[in-house]
């Protein structure tokens, strides 16, 4: 039920292909309003949630199977929330003393004038704080672009994430488990990765591993771990960053439910570290569990 519905969908089907080929018993469920239901009916063991964006990946469906008592993958309500949240996410990292662009929330009703102060020089980044896969993302590197980016970012949410834009390498970071995988830089066509870039086969390169040196390699993969882990993260992530050119690297995002389609990044660096597809989908449901513990259930 969010921009990313599409996205879901893809994801959905190949993980429960892979999971029908290893012999589970796989039942495809696609969210909507009748979600409990629809559960309840079907006696579910175990949910492998494929689900991107507002209510699969922000809380709200990882509460439900709690109430429900039904296991789960991924990360439990509270990381959820502050994962799908960038602005809760900035604040975390900010408290952890996580290096993170520059950045200033914009209220729902706060009126961007000749007064509205940017955090930091031009250009900026502007996205919805409660989306993912770019969507309603913008580049913005004229003040007079400021006010239309803003109002497209608020068609996908009341409230907007306004940062620094940091020129240099797009870098993303698989984690499983409690380790980081590798490091992969993401070369984008055009101006950045947008939604069309992402999900178009041959708009984008992918260099593995990241062309970085041993020095700030390593200090990628820690810090992608920290930030894991800052937000409470279980089981599976993937951590974007920008590294500028003194390798200086900053935290952009963490999506504790990334995309697990043919195009997308974290199945490309599990193969990297001799992580089949298949394998990485059965160890994300090996970790599944309901995250209350023992005693805690009324």
């Amino acid at each position: 039920m969010s921009a990313e519905r599409e996205i879901s969908q893809m994801t959905g089907e190949s993980v429960a292909r892979v999971l029908s080929e290893r012999g589970y018993n796989v039942s495809v469920i696609r969210c909507g309003k009748d979600l409990p239901a629809r559960l309840a009916t079907a006696r579910i063991d175990v949910v492998f949630n494929a689900l991107h964006g507002r209510y699969g990946e922000d809380g709200c469906v990882q509460g439900l199977l709690e109430v429900m008592g039904i296991p789960y993958t991924g990360s439990g309500v509270l990381a959820s929330a502050i994962g799908m949240d960038k602005i809760a996410c900035k604040r975390v990292w900010q408290t952890f003393d996580l290096p993170t662009p520059e950045w200033r929330a914009v209220a729902p009703a706060e009126t961007i004038g000749a007064s509205f102060v940017l955090p930091a020089k031009l250009p900026v980044v502007v996205k919805p704080a409660a989306e993912g896969s770019s969507v309603g993302v913008a580049i913005v590197r004229e003040r007079t672009k400021l006010l239309p980016a803003i109002l497209k970012a608020r068609t996908f949410g009341p409230e907007v994430l306004v940062e620094r834009y940091v020129a240099g390498k797009e870098i993303t970071v698989g984690i499983l488990g409690t380790r980081a995988l590798c490091a992969m830089e993401v070369v984008a066509e055009g101006d950045f990765h947008s939604y069309e870039v992402k999900y178009t086969p041959g708009k984008e390169q992918f260099l593995l591993p990241a062309p970085l040196s041993k020095k700030a390699y390593d200090r990628v993969l820690a810090l992608a771990l920290e930030a894991h882990r800052a937000v409470g993260a279980e089981s599976y992530s993937r951590v974007d960053l920008r590294v500028d050119a003194r390798e200086t690297p900053f935290l952009i995002e963490i999506n504790t439910l990334p995309g697990l389609t043919n195009l997308s990044y974290l199945p490309k660096m599990a193969a990297h570290v001799g992580v089949t597809y298949s394998d990485l989908i059965e160890t994300i449901l090996d970790m599944a569990s309901v995250k209350l513990r023992e005693g805690e259930n009324p």
